[in-house]
């Protein structure tokens, strides 16, 4: 049994910027991939940034050069920047495994974040 804490989200006008963190449980953290989602009203929950364990990164092309994924295995945290963000960012995010089709059972509440002008 995994906890995933998700915090940093907020609302933030267009171009700006916020610092999401992910706190899990476990030493299983640092030994496995790890990536964040998001789900906007309507929208089918999405991958948007994966890290390995290894601290390789790989990101969905609407967030390249934008979004930067982090971790931090001795403290057990994951974190994302977001920089340069856009109305169409807003949804609410979520951290948990990203290893093939393989992913912990419970997710987190997510964090809210509000583009917006």
């Amino acid at each position: 049994q995994v906890q995933l804490v998700e915090s940093g989200g907020g609302l933030v006008q267009p171009g700006g910027s916020l610092r999401l963190s992910c706190a899990a449980s476990g030493s299983i953290f640092s030994v496995v991939a790890m990536g964040w989602y998001r789900q906007a009203p309507g929208k089918e929950r999405e991958l948007v940034a994966a890290i390995s364990s290894g601290g390789i990164t790989n990101y969905a092309d609407y967030v390249k050069g934008r979004f930067t994924i982090s971790r931090d295995n001795a403290k057990n945290t994951m974190y994302l920047q977001m920089n340069n963000m856009k109305p169409e960012d807003t949804a609410v995010y979520y951290c948990n495994m990203n290893w093939g089709r393989a992913r912990f059972d419970s997710w987190g509440q997510g964090t809210q974040v509000i583009v917006s002008s």
